[in-house]
């Protein structure tokens, strides 16, 4: 009787767990959802900074390599663990040659050269909060560099377009690719120089946003697939304990009914 109890309330234990996971696994499954609409907007958004980067840059002559460039890099892993190996891939693709600014407390990282750690998003409403901090870390290293240098910038993060960890320069503004079909140069209100260092800026703030979206519903992804085999394993795993429970049922039973024939041929006698 007690090892069947003592089984039972790892049953239930476990039913309690799988209980757990699942909602758990539904939750990642909506914020897929949600994050998918973040993202094609925030894809429009970096599309039409670089076409209109590349026109500009067709027709104006900008010398974006007149400062000597201070290189860091971005790291974008995962707030929240039950993701598989979706850090250990961030970290592989790396360069270890750059200083870099750690995004997610469970970006385990043990290289000397890590500048901060900053905490990632876990939903979609989180995404505004982790790029202030990011932007004002970035101003106030920008602040600490002579007047002649700036940061370069280059974001690592796992891309669902690419399907793997993707490389992308933020800072400065890279060179679009995308042919021109304009005659004329684009009339500017400001100074060439000026209307670069804005757009530059926005294109910051763009794909680093798209960057985060990104990184987050990958995330979530793995998060779902890691979910989906810890429940399959633990339905195996339920299965068997439920038929040993059963049997041991079983024994129990037919050790109730030798007592009662052993009581009963007593009482004959």
């Amino acid at each position: 009787m007690s090892r069947r109890r003592d089984l039972q309330k790892k049953l239930e234990s476990l039913k309690e767990i799988e209980d757990i996971m699942t909602a758990m696994k539904h939750l990642a499954f909506m914020e897929t959802r949600k994050l998918s609409a973040f993202i094609s907007a925030q894809q429009f958004a970096v599309r039409t900074i670089e076409r209109a980067a590349g026109d500009f840059t067709h027709f104006y002559a900008i010398d974006a390599g007149k400062k000597k460039l201070t290189e860091i890099a971005l790291l974008i892993g995962s707030e929240r663990g039950l993701c598989g190996d979706y850090n250990e891939r961030l970290l592989e693709a790396a360069d270890p040659a750059f200083p870099f600014v750690s995004i997610g407390s469970r970006l385990e990282a043990a290289r000397e050269n890590r500048l901060i750690l900053i905490e990632g998003p876990t939903v979609a409403e989180d995404v505004e909060q982790v790029m202030t901090e990011i932007v004002d870390y970035l101003a106030m290293l920008q602040s600490q560099l002579p007047e002649n240098e700036a940061l370069g910038i280059t974001t690592y993060y796992h891309s669902d377009e690419t399907h793997g960890v993707r490389k992308r320069r933020l800072l400065p503004l890279p060179q679009s690719q995308t042919a021109v079909s304009f005659s004329h140069e684009p009339h500017l209100d400001l100074d060439p120089a000026q209307f670069y260092e804005k757009l530059s800026e926005h294109y910051l703030y763009a794909a680093l946003h798209e960057a985060l979206y990104s990184a987050l519903m990958v995330e979530n992804k793995y998060r779902l697939d890691h979910m989906e085999h810890a429940i399959g394993q633990l339905d195996k795993r339920i299965e068997k304990l439920d038929q040993r429970c059963n049997l041991l049922r079983q024994e129990e039973i037919t050790e109730e009914i030798e007592v009662i024939m052993l009581s009963v041929e007593a009482l004959a006698d």
